[in-house]
């Protein structure tokens, strides 16, 4: 068995772990606030799987980097987009987290540390996927 079957086989259950940690991170930290977590912090996360969803819905072997043919941009922009949400969201969550570590009356700064932790892990679980899945 070569590296590209390994990786193939392997590749979505891994991402699927990496995906579920990321997840876990957030639903522990909501559970164990003391405060109440308002909508707003769960949409870096909600986001993060958005963007993931989204640059799993183009195969790299459509992608042709050599290519500037009028068909070959709609996916290259939708990756485009796919990332620019990926690294909102993860902004966002850094900023939520900057907010959360300096007010004294919102959610801990546990839950701004595990929405940062969700949205990499969600994120990385995507790139795992989509380097997986090479059809």
């Amino acid at each position: 068995m070569d590296h590209s079957e390994s990786l193939a086989m392997y590749g979505p259950g891994i991402a699927g772990a990496v995906f579920g940690a990321g997840w876990w991170f957030w639903t522990d930290a909501v559970i164990c606030s003391t405060a109440a977590v308002s909508f707003l912090h769960y949409l870096p996360g909600l986001f993060a799987s958005l963007a993931a969803l989204m640059f799993n819905c183009v195969k790299r072997n459509d992608l042709d980097y050599y290519s500037y043919e009028e068909s070959e941009w709609r996916p290259k922009l939708w990756l485009f987009f796919a990332y620019v949400s990926s690294f909102v969201s993860l902004a966002s969550s850094v900023g939520l987290l900057v907010q959360d570590a300096v007010t004294d009356d919102g959610p801990s700064t546990w839950t701004g540390i595990a929405g940062v932790l969700q949205c990499v892990f969600v994120l990385i679980s995507g790139l795992i996927y989509w380097i997986s899945n090479g059809d």
